[in-house]
């Protein structure tokens, strides 16, 4: 009876282990958003060798300058391919990563306790609080309506209100700024930004020139879309209205669980923007699209705020430049959806 004790004590030992040492949902959505970082890393890398590979060909007369410019563009096209072919994997792992938190298949653990486990002729655990503390991760999923300010205005705009949208995604950090204070905190982390744009009216963009334009399409569209991919760093002052509570005789402050309020702006750069169309060509589904800079802004940096209680929260984003950096008429990104701060 006593080894048979013994057996199930070290089984429960070892199942002990295994949950604790279980990946948290934050370590998960952590390594999916450093892989998006660094496949983009990489492939530009890669892009840039071999774009100097190209330039000593110029320079040394094997190709001409047609030549070198042709090969250029073939080789940036094929690593956006790339780039957008595994990001798009590392979203998928996002996309039912976050079902499965939402869904309840995900437990997380109390990174400020663990479990002690001990044997003295019987199986015994007990309970011991780590200490709390002040930096605390989370996984940032936001998404909702997106448009054009055109002049300051939003009204008669030129893309569909509910057919345009956004994304977002990213890593942030919450610092609590006060030691014995729990009103204020430094959020800022990594995201990534998805904005889609349809235009009215059967309409098309066309670059001519350094201007980017609306025209019809002289081919009747079934769907006219434009997409902008930007990797930002956006930083805010949170104040949590959480509060701090006593437990085993000591103050510990907790982060979403009341009113939140969210102050601050981003900046990044333009990873990719893409002209999506379909249409029917002679009784076939068509599909094109156009990959390029569209005389879009290199560089984005705005202003944002949320507000919400817990986890969710009401989300608001303007950038302060232009989406085309040389048109004659201004035009600035404006985004307002849900925001969600996963611990």
């Amino acid at each position: 009876m006593k080894n048979f004790t013994i057996y199930v004590a070290a089984l429960l030992c070892l199942l002990a282990s295994k949950m604790l040492g279980q990946e948290s949902f934050e370590g998960q959505a952590k390594k999916i958003a450093s892989q998006i970082e660094s496949i983009t890393k990489q492939e530009k890398e890669a892009l840039k060798t071999e774009v100097e590979a190209v330039n000593e060909q110029l320079s040394k007369g094997t190709i001409t300058r047609e030549e070198a410019d042709a090969k250029k563009k073939v080789l940036a096209e094929a690593r956006a391919i790339n780039i957008e072919s595994k990001v798009a994997q590392e979203q998928e792992k996002l996309k039912i990563l976050v079902q499965e938190k939402v869904d309840g298949k995900i437990k997380e653990r109390d990174s400020s306790r663990t479990i002690v486990i001990h044997w003295d002729g019987k199986f015994n655990s007990e309970d011991k609080n780590k200490g709390e503390k002040r930096t605390t991760t989370q996984f940032v999923f936001a998404a909702g309506l997106h448009n054009l300010v055109t002049d300051g205005k939003i009204d008669h705009s030129d893309y569909r209100f509910l057919g345009s949208h956004f994304y977002e995604w990213g890593l942030s950090y919450n610092s609590r700024l006060a030691k014995n204070s729990n009103l204020l905190h430094a959020k800022y982390g990594l995201s990534l930004m998805y904005n889609n744009l349809r235009p009215t009216d059967n309409r098309t963009f066309v670059i001519n020139g350094n201007q980017t334009n609306l025209e019809v399409s002289p081919k009747q569209l079934k769907d006219s879309r434009f997409r902008n991919v930007y990797l930002v760093v956006p930083v805010h002052l949170e104040f949590d209205f959480s509060g701090k509570s006593d437990h085993d005789g000591k103050t510990v402050f907790k982060t979403h669980q009341s009113f939140r309020l969210g102050l601050g702006g981003y900046a990044g750069i333009n990873l990719k923007s893409k002209q999506i169309l379909k249409y029917e060509d002679s009784d076939f589904k068509a599909q094109q699209k156009t990959k390029g800079d569209f005389n879009t802004s290199d560089f984005i940096y705005g202003l944002s705020t949320y507000i919400g209680y817990k986890e969710t929260s009401l989300y608001l984003k303007y950038d302060l430049n232009p989406l085309f950096k040389d048109n004659a008429v201004k035009q600035n990104n404006i985004s307002l959806g849900l925001r969600f701060d996963l611990n």
